[in-house]
């Protein structure tokens, strides 16, 4: 392994340990559950079981403000669904309170009515706050889930019918996803809900088996809800049910409920169906017994194996997103995304519920991480490249290996054909000391700024200045088309620049200047050659070698160049065999060198 890429195992680790913590500690609370509602709470068909009887806008027009209702109003409504002994309610539930006692009169007509229907639940109600408790063990803690009290119906209601609590309590983004099954009420025991003793009594006389929902320790259960806002509600109200406006057909054997279904009332609550819209708290009721009947329980996934889950996929999406290209890691991040939430809904159909963005916010966090560094250090990594090979090269150039990437720059060398150029002046040194430092300054200044410009012009490396001496090549760091004439354009450039300048100087100061130029091509070593603490990008070979020995033979105003640049330049080159007239360093006899006389 690489120190790069322990490198990035290593921050992998420490980033995907930081995003489980935070998906654990809740931060991605509030957004996950919005998230499970819209992928998981839609609109079902319904059974048709249970049916709701409005106290709405028409009651109270009709009979006044609810606050004043005498109980004799309940009273019909009761009397009214027991009128056919044919066609009776299978279950009525009364989402609302009847404590205490009253007026006699209405309360016996109450308590008669629903003795003589016979199939009444009516609600009891708890209040909570905080308070110790004991667990099994006997240890004192203390919780806000404590019933400071409990109201019940008055004692002659009760007796002739079932009871079952009607609490609610929400999340903590004010949505009811959970209802709460039982409530372990102090000197009473263990009460049902409303919904579910309705569910149950129903299920008793369909001679059906009803199985109640796993709940936490709260004794609560999660919701699947099955119709919107009025999806139980046909605009039936209890002053039509009182006047007898309402068919026997429509209620007969099935669950009726009777509630608020007035804003007046103040018994709403926003559910994950309809984050949007306000539902009456006895439609929240028929959606609870329709999931009752249903038997369709969704239970939560535990936290820990989705936190390992999540960590694996943040490390794995770390790891190879830095690796990946942006098109392969983008395509890999939309795949794993995709298939998260499709996993989701599957589970969420057998019974589990996942949360929905822990892996798809995360994965996505982790991708714009990874894409985001990836960038940086592609552009630190252009800056140090144009940086460094500005000073050497054409911009083109440049432009073509932040093109073609830095992988080809093969830092630490690599073989390649190139055209190697020297250049130098004749008799430099005796000029030099018969000018003063000042002068031999700005004429060395003068005739490197021509050579570096010509080389520049036709897109060559500038390896290095020595004295009065330069060296540049073609065809690296990246291969170059017609490498080998550039660089002999260059050479014959190189050539006339210092004549001008030469006569320049004749005029000034009355002295000439005169360059030798030495061309050839072959294999040669390119790369960042030296110590690390300080290196040149240049080249190393025996082709460096011959162009600097054929450089230092040139006389004066003369460009030499070898065979196998003459033959790679034939029909575009004039030159002049000077035969074996030329001995070069270290080169056997029969190694021809050339002069150029014109470049076509």
């Amino acid at each position: 392994m690489t120190p790069k890429l322990i490198r990035t195992i290593l921050l992998a680790f420490l980033v995907s340990i930081l995003i489980t913590a935070i998906s654990v500690g809740g931060v991605l609370h509030r957004l996950d559950m919005w998230a499970e509602d819209a992928l998981f709470q839609h609109p079902r068909a319904l059974s048709g079981d249970v049916v709701v009887i409005g106290i709405d806008e028409e009651a109270l027009t009709e009979f006044g403000p609810f606050q004043n209702w005498d109980r004799t109003i309940m009273a019909s409504a009761l009397e009214a669904l027991a009128s056919d002994p044919v066609h009776l309610p299978a279950v009525v539930g009364i989402d609302t309170l009847y404590a205490g006692e009253t007026d006699p009169a209405a309360d016996k007509r109450l308590a008669d009515a629903a003795e003589r229907l016979g199939c009444v639940v009516t609600a009891d109600v708890a209040s909570f706050g905080t308070g110790a408790v004991r667990d099994e063990n006997g240890n004192l803690s203390l919780t806000d889930y404590q019933i400071t009290s409990f109201e019940q119906p008055y004692d002659a209601l009760k007796a002739v019918t079932t009871q079952g609590h009607i609490n609610a309590m929400t999340d903590k983004d004010g949505i009811l996803r959970h209802a709460i099954l039982y409530l372990d009420v102090p000197d009473l025991g263990r009460v049902n809900s409303m919904a579910a003793v309705c569910a149950q009594l129903f299920a008793e006389k369909n001679e059906r088996t009803l199985e109640l929902p796993e709940t936490n320790r709260r004794g609560q259960f999660y919701v699947s809800y099955s119709g919107m806002p009025g999806a139980f509600y046909e605009s039936i109200s209890i002053a039509d049910l009182v006047r007898g406006d309402v068919p026997v057909d429509y209620y007969d054997g099935k669950i009726v409920l009777i509630g608020p279904y007035a804003a007046g009332l103040q018994d709403a609550v926003i559910t994950p169906i309809a984050r949007g819209e306000q539902m009456y708290g006895v439609e929240y009721q028929a959606n609870v017994i329709e999931a009752f009947l249903a038997g369709d329980y969704k239970y939560e996934s535990g936290e820990w194996w989705q936190a390992l889950l999540l960590f694996v996929l943040a490390f794995g999406g770390l790891v190879l997103f830095w690796q990946m290209q942006l098109v392969s890691a983008t395509a890999a991040a939309f795949c794993v995304i995709a298939g998260d939430l499709g996993v989701c809904y599957l589970f969420y159909r057998m019974g589990r519920i996942l949360h929905p963005l822990w892996i798809p916010v995360w994965l996505f966090v982790v991708y714009v991480i990874s894409v985001g560094v990836r960038f940086l250090l592609e552009q630190a990594e252009r800056r140090r490249v144009t940086q460094t090979f500005e000073r050497y090269v054409a911009p083109e150039i440049v432009q073509e290996i932040l093109k073609e990437g830095t992988d080809s720059l093969s830092l630490g060398g690599k073989l390649c054909e190139i055209a190697v150029l020297f250049v130098d002046v004749r008799g430099f040194t005796s000029m030099s000391e018969r000018l003063s430092p000042e002068q031999v300054v700005a004429i060395l200044n003068r005739y490197l700024g021509m050579t570096s410009e010509c080389i520049a012009r036709n897109k060559g490396t500038l390896d290095k200045f020595v004295g009065d001496a330069a060296m540049a090549f073609w065809g690296a760091p990246i291969e170059q088309e017609d490498a080998i004439y550039l660089a002999v354009k260059t050479a014959t450039e190189i050539v006339e620049g210092a004549k001008r300048i030469s006569r320049e100087l004749i005029e000034e100061i009355g002295e000439e200047l005169n360059v030798g130029v030495g061309v050839h091509y072959g294999p040669a070593v390119v790369g960042n050659i030296g110590a690390e603490r300080h290196m040149d990008y240049t080249a190393i070979g025996d082709t460096v070698n011959t162009s600097a020995r054929l450089e230092a033979n040139a006389p004066g105003g003369t460009v030499y160049i070898s065979r196998v640049v003459t033959d790679a330049l034939e029909g575009r080159i004039r030159t002049t065999s000077l035969g074996g007239t030329v001995k070069l360093k270290g080169k056997t006899d029969g190694f021809e060198v050339l002069r150029v006389e014109e470049l076509f």
